[in-house]
């Protein structure tokens, strides 16, 4: 049995490629239907009225599947259906905590290992025919769903509080250092508890105006355009990956870096996700450094941003906007740069991992058996 577990876990790359694949459309569709709704209402925030809400709320749904979908098909591709229930829970169980994708990758492996011993125990005959499409299903969830509730839960809630405290108490005094720390926290997750925390940090900076300008202080206004410009070059940099070298990646990775640019371009860094769940060892590392790098040379140069958005979008209302750009520009090529050098030619295991399953994705009647 260790044996076979320890095969499955060789693997693992296989079952990543595989949630992502499935994962892609969700964050195309949702990605750039928010993304529109962004750019056609004229202002660096999403839309709460008319049409474009609604637009935006499609979006936004597209995006909230990311993380289910992830972790249901990374559990599929381990365990085959039974893995899909406690895999697509587990990872709206993440979504709901805040643990982002990296929640979803833990709780899609977490599924799949958890069937695999499952399908060990010895049962009798009579229960053999519903353990797949009820007993199996059933008690997985059971084990993931508490294991995403009460083991991983607390620890993000207090990692958060823990984590806004430290930025608080590390002032506004040196911004060189300030924006490579908000940059690397905005890179690492892409919409996770520690990009969050960052995110919010600068939101709060932003909503104080003053009376007299009607504008935030310019301090501020500095933190937020390294956050910024933290948001867009994860998805840019990935985006121009894919274009510059695009043997390093699937056919659908490269058909999502086109969203990706147009994600980043208005502030949405989930377009890097896929990347980042596919490949985790060599993309974050390279969206930590890059963004860091990109916030810290923004807050370096004073380039200054108003409001309480990332991305391309922003530069329009930015103060030195030159400054912004350039920022972003050198941080997107430092993280292409470095996922370019780590990444391998695409492998036909990691091309062929969706297609290796589909041959299982028929339903058949007799599937289903009734005592």
């Amino acid at each position: 049995m260790w044996h076979e577990l320890g095969q499955l876990m060789k693997d693992t790359k296989k079952h990543l490629m595989t949630g992502v694949s499935y994962m892609i459309p969700f964050v195309v569709a949702g990605g750039v239907l928010l993304a529109l709704s962004v750019l056609f209402s004229g202002k660096s925030a999403v839309p709460t009225s008319g049409a474009l809400a609604k637009l935006a709320g499609i979006g936004t749904a597209g995006l909230g599947l990311m993380v289910p979908i992830l972790s249901g098909y990374i559990a599929y591709s381990m365990a085959d259906r039974p893995g899909l229930a406690p895999g697509i829970i587990g990872g709206y169980l993440a979504n709901a905590i805040g643990a982002g994708f990296i929640g979803g990758i833990i709780s899609g492996l977490l599924a799949g290992i958890t069937v695999f011993f499952i399908r060990r125990i010895k049962v009798p005959s009579a229960l053999q025919s519903v353990m797949p499409i009820f007993i199996i299903p059933l008690v997985s969830t059971i084990i993931v769903g508490g294991f995403m509730q009460w083991v991983i839960g607390l620890p993000i809630a207090n990692l958060m509080k823990a984590l806004s405290a430290w930025l608080n108490g590390l002032g506004t005094g040196n911004s060189i250092i300030l924006g490579l720390v908000l940059g690397a926290m905005i890179g690492f997750d892409m919409g996770g508890p520690v990009n969050k925390v960052a995110y919010s940090f600068g939101v709060a900076m932003v909503g104080t105006i003053n009376a007299s300008t009607g504008l935030p202080s310019h301090s501020a206004m500095v933190i937020m355009a390294g956050i910024g410009v933290a948001i867009c070059v994860p998805p840019l940099a990935m985006g121009v990956a894919t274009i510059v070298a695009p043997k390093k990646f699937t056919t659908e990775e490269r058909e999502s870096g086109k969203a990706a640019i147009v994600m980043g371009l208005v502030g949405i860094s989930e377009g890097a996700i896929p990347f980042a769940a596919g490949d985790p060892l060599r993309v974050i590392p390279a969206n930590i450094i890059g963004a860091s790098v990109a916030s810290a040379t923004a807050m370096g140069l004073a380039a200054g941003n108003p409001a309480p958005w990332g991305g391309w979008i922003v530069a329009l209302v930015a103060q030195k906007p030159w400054a912004y750009l350039l920022a972003s520009l050198i941080g997107v090529a430092i993280t292409a740069t470095i996922v370019i050098a780590l990444k391998k030619n695409v492998s036909t295991v990691a091309t062929d991992a969706k297609a290796e399953i589909d041959d299982n994705d028929d339903f058949q009647l007799d599937d289903l058996k009734v005592l």
